[in-house]
């Protein structure tokens, strides 16, 4: 079982309006706060992002590097998957895979795919079509 995942980013600040919205609205909670960092809690597993140090800034992201690839996250069914899709599109989200929504990932696998502001590939799956 994972206990927590984190991920630092080039720019805190931004990253926190994008998953004060994404995460809130996936039932996580704000569990920890301190000037280089914060986290959200789902039940017993946290997310927690920290702010690149400025030395490692220029390395940058990509998600094709090796290393993180991308995260997705789970909700019931595809009417969940859409309203989701609807407000972070609003919210400016850079959506993936437009052409192919919401069946990217196959003719059984209903999701919605974006970046976030280090351009990490995230995903909102159906459980259930």
């Amino acid at each position: 079982m994972i206990h927590h995942i984190e991920i630092y980013v080039s720019n805190l600040s931004e990253t926190r309006k994008f998953y004060d919205l994404l995460l809130s609205e996936l039932g996580y909670r704000l569990y920890q706060d301190w000037e280089q960092g914060f986290s959200y809690k789902y039940g017993n597993y946290y997310i927690v992002f920290v702010q690149t140090e400025d030395e490692y800034l220029k390395n940058g992201y990509h998600r094709k590097n090796t290393g993180l690839n991308h995260l997705a996250f789970a909700v019931d069914n595809g009417q969940k998957v859409d309203k989701l899709r609807q407000k972070l599109i609003n919210n400016g989200v850079n959506e993936q895979y437009v052409n192919s929504y919401p069946f990217a990932g196959g003719p059984n696998h209903y999701a919605f795919y974006f970046e976030d502001p280090d351009r990490i590939k995230v995903e909102i799956v159906a459980k259930e079509i």
